[in-house]
């Protein structure tokens, strides 16, 4: 009788096994990087994907001010902001965020916004980590390398 019977794992917090993996951005077009990102910190490309335990991995990202728009958007799409006053909402262009000190929150709010809000999307963004030069701390993880660029050829402006 138990070989007619199918059940389905759930995974646990103990039985999670967390990877490291390494993106280089350069080139690369922002939602279609920002997809990828999302699914491997989900933990949505294991068999064992249970959606209320954070069973993804970890990602590190270089290269982040040098990712790319399609089209128009570099100059026409806007990150809004609300400051808490009446008729206080503030405006910036990507490209602007780009040209600015922390030219990553372009990737960094891309992702953010693909994650389920609540403290375990919050607890699943805590495992990216993005930089915007070549240069990493997280050597010692020996993460292994995703060329998001081969995935797909619309992956890569000018390719």
């Amino acid at each position: 009788m138990k070989a007619l019977m199918k059940t389905t794992k759930s995974a646990t917090p103990a039985t999670v096994e967390k990877k490291w993996h390494l993106i280089d951005a350069e080139g690369l077009v922002v939602g279609r990087v920002a997809t990828i990102i999302a699914n491997l910190l989900r933990g949505k490309h294991k068999p064992s994907f249970t959606p209320h335990i954070d069973c993804g991995d970890n990602v590190i990202v270089i290269n982040a001010d040098k990712v790319r728009f399609t089209g128009r958007k570099l100059q026409q799409k806007v990150y809004y902001k609300h400051t808490g006053y009446a008729g206080g909402i503030k405006g910036v262009t990507a490209a602007k965020v780009l040209d600015g000190r922390f030219p990553e929150r372009v990737l960094e709010k891309a992702v953010e916004r693909m994650i389920p809000r609540g403290p375990l999307g919050r607890e699943q963004m805590r495992n990216l980590r993005i930089f915007k030069g070549s240069e990493h701390p997280h050597e010692g993880q020996n993460p292994e390398v995703l060329d998001v660029a081969a995935l797909n050829r619309k992956n890569k402006v000018g390719a």
